[in-house]
This record gives structure tokens, sequence and C-alpha cells, in this order.
């Protein structure tokens, strides 16, 4: 019976190749039978890393003879032995997808990676074995500048080989192709493949695979290498039937010369009036050099201009510092009235509330001084109605009717009481209702702010999601068609030369930890393309017409197209501890570098992780030479005397694990669907809340409704029947007198109260009067001072353009006149050679 055998390797420091092969097993607990000569070659026995990736020292352990499981979590580093196996045996950085050059592989710290594979060399089929033995190391040396060193060992250690072909020989000897998917399958490889549902794809798959595309490639080249030398043999042939006729003809003048001594004599003296000559034209030669030198050397167009582009760009600076001192006074002065502004803002609130608390105490005290009116009008006419009838009312019949009037006046009062406590009550509730219809409105337009962050990150989400098949996506969905037709419209010759972008795509940060930073640098940039002439500018337009919607098309600079990167050691930023944005960039392209040299000045903008240091750099000391400004790790940008916040948290464009961002961005997602439920949970309570209380509102108004009709209808009424009974005594009237007199009391009482507070509410009003006015005239202030702003921010940045402007062209010149100095410096020295030649 026939089984396979697996042996697992699991160890926290080390992650090992995987591989696959077949063994004979007799019996589950037989030893795995020996494997044939024949399989003994090309077998990979142990593997050693160091510096390489995220292994600082791995190994060097050994490989199971049949299959092998590298095993570990996230992150630990299982691909990177892969990737090294890859490397290794020269394979290039970009057949492992983790990176597009070797100098990436190097541990971050380190100068240098080291990789050793140890392959077996045994049976007939062993590749030079009186060479290398049993077993063949390959070492790979990676440096710091991306080159690498390759070094056959034997199974002793010496070195037999440190060629590429060898290493070549090897590989093809032993069949193994480390850029063949079937042999080596990556992570991203085997991701492509089985998300891709293009069958055109796959049939390059398989032609990779098969190694058949590369043989196409090979039998093309070979079928041009032959055309190529069948077209110079018959050149060859022709020219050799040439040169037979022409040795020939040599061959019958040289025979036909009869004075070869003579013409040798006349040779000589030739060769001595040919030197002569010579000697006669390098003086003249000589002479118009040095005319040459005195005309550059007298030449001072470029000193001047140098000097004139100094005395613009001093000018510039002082009007710049003169108009950021100008905004930061400005901005001072506004910063002061804000607290202002609000203390302003508190008080006039309370005294405004002041003055509606002693309003409704005075329009109590006006209704209960009316009320007591009424009642004195009603007391005096019962007396007199009392007066005139007293002598026919019987005693006891009297004496009940005033206890009866004495009980409804008790009973009225308490509902006049009740009436007012009732009244605040309702108030209670209106403003209750009013706070909570505020806090209802103020949710609503949280809510519907979530909702559209969360659509936008929804978005963003799906974006990410599509640019893990096509990066381009990243840049928009409709990046990738747009760019396709870019190059047909290249290949139809519509362009001078094929524009470039979208930028960021072209560019790649060294530090993960710096990308956010160099978004909020570069912004809007990193979406724009380059073009070469205004001619290609205008094609772009109109292809760019068909794929973006107006308002939203990236920006086009048009710059001409370099093939050598700006000089930029005189202006640039150097400091010992942290990169400007150019350094910390990898660009391939030295139009994309140069493009951003002169769109965002990417030569004089450092990078600083802390925003602690980056105060410490930018603000409390000078700034370093040719610094403009700073980015922190968060994005947040700094200048000599400013600090803005960022308004991203998360990279958009650059961020090199999309795995991660997907994750990070579905969190926040997440959290702002349970932020969206809470939220309407908190509506609808408020909701439930303004019900509440106008079911409150609305019985307390029933209740004072119901009481006024107890109060006019029921006592009232009563009280007028049983003061206009015939049948009154004097004792009434003195009792209604007393009554009189005291509601008299009660309203000189109200009287005052009402003056008192008539008095307060006036002072009150005129406090809230002074208040309000003196809060308008500091908005006012605050709105001059923003209008003043407003133009200076603009003046400012204008300076700031012309102060890069004089700057690029003092650049310009200075290195026009270095290059004048260069030519003459040249041609002193050619003057110099002249005349040793000449001596």
């Amino acid at each position: 019976m026939g089984k396979r055998k697996e042996e697992s390797v699991a160890n926290p420091g080390s992650q090992k190749r995987q591989r696959k092969e077949y063994t004979d097993v007799h019996t589950e607990d037989s030893s795995a039978s020996s494997q044939s000569p024949d399989g003994e070659v090309g077998i990979i026995e142990s593997i050693q890393l160091k510096n390489f990736m995220c292994h600082s020292n791995l190994g060097p352990f050994q490989f199971g003879s049949n299959l092998n499981f590298v095993v570990g979590t996230n992150g630990s580093g299982k691909s990177s032995v892969l990737t090294a196996l890859i490397v290794g045996l020269g394979g290039k950085a970009t057949a492992t997808n983790r990176g597009s050059s070797l100098k990436m592989f190097i541990q971050k710290g380190e100068i240098s990676a080291d990789i050793s594979i140890t392959l077996r060399n045994q049976g007939r089929d062993a590749f030079k074995p009186e060479l290398y033995g049993t077993s063949i190391t390959v070492n790979q040396h990676i440096n710091q500048d991306g080159s690498r060193t390759c070094k056959l060992r034997s199974k002793s250690g010496t070195i037999i080989s440190s060629k590429k072909e060898e290493l070549i020989g090897l590989l093809d000897h032993f069949n193994i192709q480390v850029d063949n998917p079937v042999s080596v399958l990556t992570q991203e490889m085997s991701k492509q493949f089985l998300q891709t549902k293009n069958e055109g794809d796959k049939y390059k798959f398989f032609m990779k695979a098969t190694q058949l595309e590369q043989m196409k490639e090979d039998y093309s080249f070979i079928g041009k290498t032959k055309k190529n030398t069948r077209v110079q043999i018959e050149q060859g042939e022709e020219r050799l039937e040439e040169l037979k006729k022409l040795y020939l003809e040599k061959k019958e003048i040289f025979k036909s010369i009869a004075f070869v001594n003579d013409m040798q004599s006349r040779l000589k003296d030739l060769k001595h009036q040919m030197a002569w000559a010579v000697v006669s034209e390098m003086e003249k030669e000589i002479e118009v050099l040095k005319e040459g030198i005195r005309a550059e050397e007298g030449n001072t167009e470029f000193l001047q201009k140098v000097e004139e582009c100094q005395e613009k760009v001093n000018e510039a600076e002082k009007k710049y510092k003169a108009i950021q001192d100008k905004l930061i006074t400005v901005s001072e002065e506004a910063q002061a009235l804000h607290p202002q502004c609000i203390s302003l803002k508190a008080e006039v609130q309370a005294k405004r509330k002041a003055v509606n608390e002693t309003e409704i105490i005075y329009n109590r005290s006006k209704t209960d001084l009316k009320r007591l009116e009424k009642d004195s009008e009603q007391l005096r006419k019962r007396i007199q109605e009392l007066e005139s009838c007293a002598n026919q009312v019987s005693e006891p019949e009297t004496l009940e009717r005033q206890r009866r009037i004495a009980y409804l006046r008790e009973q009225l009062k308490a509902f006049h009481d009740e009436e007012i406590m009732i009244g605040q009550q309702v108030d209670q509730f209106q403003q209750a209702i009013s706070k909570c219809r505020e806090e209802h409105s103020r949710l609503r337009r949280e809510r519907s702010e979530m909702q559209q962050a969360l659509d936008s990150q929804l978005k963003q989400l799906r974006d990410l999601k599509d640019s893990k098949t096509d990066t381009l996506k990243r840049f928009g969905p409709h990046v990738p068609a747009f760019l396709e037709a870019v190059e047909v419209a290249h290949k139809q010759g519509r362009f001078r030369k094929k524009p470039l972008g979208p930028l960021g795509a072209l560019i790649h940060p060294k530090d993960p930890e710096l990308i956010l930073a160099i978004e909020s640098c570069l912004k809007g940039l990193l979406q724009a393309f380059c073009c070469d002439n205004h001619n290609d500018e205008r094609t772009l337009q109109s292809l760019m017409s068909k794929y973006y919607s107006r308002g939203h098309r990236p920006q086009i600079i048009v710059n001409k197209f370099q093939n050598k990167i700006y000089d930029t050691s005189q202006r640039a930023v150097h400091h010992p501890e942290f990169p400007s944005v150019l350094t910390a960039l990898e660009i391939d392209n030295p139009v994309v570098a140069n493009c951003l040299i002169d769109m965002r000045g990417i030569e004089t903008v450092l990078l600083i992780k802390s925003s602690r240091r980056a105060r410490e750099v930018m603000q409390c000391n000078r700034p370093p030479k040719n610094c403009k400004e700073a980015f922190t790790a968060e994005g947040d940008q700094v200048f000599e005397r400013r600090y803005y916040s960022s308004n991203f948290f998360r990279p958009k464009f650059l961020s090199q694990d999309l795995e991660a961002e997907i994750s990070h961005l579905d969190k926040e997602i997440e959290n702002k669907r349970a932020q969206l439920t809470a939220s309407q949970q908190r509506l609808h309570s408020i909701e439930n809340e303004i019900r509440q209380n106008e079911d409150h509102l609305y019985g307390h108004q029933r209740h004072q409704k119901q009481l006024q009709v107890k109060i006019v209808r029921t006592a009232n009424a009563e009280i007028s029947d049983l003061e206009n009974v015939e049948e009154h005594q004097f004792c009434s009237i003195y009792i209604f007198e007393s009554e009189t007199e005291e509601n008299k009391s009660r309203m000189e009482c109200v009287k005052q109260d009402m003056q008192l507070q008539s008095r307060k509410m006036e002072e009150l009003k005129n406090n809230l009067q002074a208040a309000e006015k003196k809060l308008e005239e500091v908005k006012e202030k605050i709105h001059q001072v923003e209008e003043v702003a407003g133009p200076i921010k603009a003046e400012l940045n204008q300076a700031e353009s012309e102060v890069e402007n004089s700057k690029r062209h003092l650049q310009l010149y200075e290195d026009k006149q270095r290059e004048h100095v260069a030519c003459i410096n040249k041609h002193k020295d050619l003057l110099v050679s002249k005349g040793k030649e000449l001596e």
C-alpha cells in the first residue's frame, strides 16, 4: 500500500519552504523507503537568511526529504522564506510580487542581506560532481544599492564559480524554474489566478507555466538573428569582391612604381613640411582660443542676471515677511476677540433670561392687580346692595349666607392659586418641548452628516476592493480604461510623447509610516498627469472629457520631459535626522521627480513623524536651511509660525497594505453604523419625550380651562347669587368693608411690587441693550478683521509664489553662470593642452 508521508516543521523563530514528494510506506509505522538516485538532484536541503526582510538571522536549518510545511501567524515571515528561495536562485525582484527592487528586501536599518541555499547533487544526474561533490551551496549577497553577487560553493565550502551563467546552467540542469508559477506559486499569483474570470488571463498563465511563451520568444529571437546574419553574410560577400578588386589594383600600382627611393625622400620632405604646417595651424587655433576666452571673460551678462535675481529674491522675501507679520498680527487680533465674543454671548443670554423672568413676574403682578380691582368693584357694589336691604334680612339667614360666601371666597382663592401654578407648569412644559425640538433638529443634522460620511466610506471600501486586482483603480474606477485609451492614442501618433500619470502610481514611499504625510503634502498632484507640450495637453483634455465629468478632471501639468533629475543640491533641505519628501520617495522616472519639484517643491519639505519634534524643529528654533514647511506622520502641516491639523486620518492612494486598509475601513463603517443606530434611538427617545410633554401640556391646558370655568361660572355665580339675596345683615356689610380694605392694601402692595419690577425690568433691558450693542461691536470687529485677513492671505499666497519664482529664476541663472565659468575653464584647459602639444 502506497501513501504520502508528511513532515511538519513548526518553529516560532523560523519558517521553511514547502515541498511535496511521494514515498512508499509499507505499514503505517514504517519509515519512508530510500529515494532512487534519479531523485537525489535539485532537492533543497537547507536555507539560511541574514538581514532578509523580517529575518535578522534565520537558520541554517534542514528541510525534510519529503513534504514540508511552514507555519506561523500572519506577518511572522512565512512568505519571506519563499521570496528568499526565488531571489536566492536568481529570480528577479518583480517575480516575487513583494517589491520592485532587491534593496527593498534588506531588513530596515541594515546595509546588506545574505541568502544561502544548499541543493542536493547526488546520483547519475548530478551537476559536475567532480567539482561540487554531493551538494551545491548558492550564496547571494544583496547590497544597499540593489546590486547582488552570487557564489557557488562545493560540499567542502570551496568557491567554484561567481558567474551568473554558471547558476543559470545549474538551474537548467536541475530543471528549476523560479519564474514558473507551476514550480513556485507566490501568494499574489495564486490570488490573481483564483480571482480572475478572464479566459485570456488563464491562457497566459498556461503559456507561462508550460514555458511555451518563453519558447515562442526564443524562436522569434532566433528567426530575427538568422535573418540579420544572412544579411550580414550577403553584405560581406559583396564587400569581399570589392576588396579583391581593390587589392589587385593596388598590387598593379605598386609594381608600376619605378622610383621608390625618390618617392621616399620626397615623402620625408613632405612630412617635415606637414609638421611645420601643423605647428602653424595650431598657433592659429591657440590665438582663436585666447580671443574666445577673453570674449567669454568679458561677458558678464549672466553675473548681472544673477545679481538682479538675487535682489528680486531679497525684495520678494522681505515683502513676504512683511505680509506674513501683518497676517499674524491680524490673526492674533481676531483670536484675541473670540474669547471676548464668547463671554459677551453668555452675558447677553443671561441678561435676556433675567429680563424674561422679570417680565413674567411683572405680567403676573399686573394680572393680580386687575383681578384685585375687579374684586374691589364687586365688593363695593355688594356693600351698597347690602346697605339698602339690611333691615329686611333675618339674623340666622344672614349668618349662614356670610359663612357660605366666606367659604366660596376661600375656594375661589384656592382656584386662583391652582390656576397660577398650572400656568407655571404649562410654561415649563412649553420650554421643555422647545428644547427637545432643538435637540431633535440638531440630531437630525448630525445623522444626515453621519449618513453622508458612511456613504463616502462605503464608496471608498468598494474602490479599495476593486483595486486589489488593479492598483490603478485606487485613483478612480475609470482610470485603467482611460490609460488604455491614452496608450491607443499614443500608438496612433496623436501624442509627441506619451503623457505620464497618475503621478501617485509612479512613486513609491520608502517608509510606510510616512505615507499619510506624503499624501497630505502632494494632495491632488497624486491624481495629476504630466505632458511634454501644450498640443499633447489638448489631446489629453479631449480624452479626459470621455471619462471624467466636468469639474472632476485631474490636473494636467505641462513640463518639458528630461532624462535627468534636477540638481537640487544647492536649494534642497538637508537634515541629519529627518528626510525630505524627495528623499523619502522612490521615483524611477526623472520626469515625475522634476514635475513634483516644480509644482510642490518636494526637495524643501521635511517629513517628521512626531508632531512634538516637528514643532521643536520648525518653531522653537530657526527652521533648517531651505526648509519651507514640514509634515508629521498624522498629516499635520507645520510652518515657522503656523500649525494646521490634517483632515485625513488614513492614506487613500499610496497605502501598501490593502488588507489592513480594508479591515480598518470595515471597522470604521461598523462604528459609523452603530453611531447611526444610537442616533436613531436617541431621535425616537426625544420624539417620545416630545409627545409625552405635549400630552402633559394639553392636559394641563384643559385643566386650566376647567378651573377658569369653575371660577367664572360656579364660584363667582354662586357668590353673586348670595350677595343678591334681599336679606342682608349689617355684619355682612362690615365683613365686606373689611375685605375691601384688605383688598386695597393688597392692591397697594401689588402696585408697589409692579413699580419695583418695572424699574428692575427697565434697568435689565438697558443692561441687555448695552451688552447686545457691545456684542455687535465685537462681532463687527471680528468681521472687519476677517475681511482684512482675506486679502492679506491672498496677498501672502501671491508673495509666496513670487518668492518661489524669483528663487527658481535665480537658480536658473546661477546654473547658467556656473556653466559659463565651466566653459571658460574648459577652453583654458584646452589652451594649455594645445600649448603643450606645440612644445
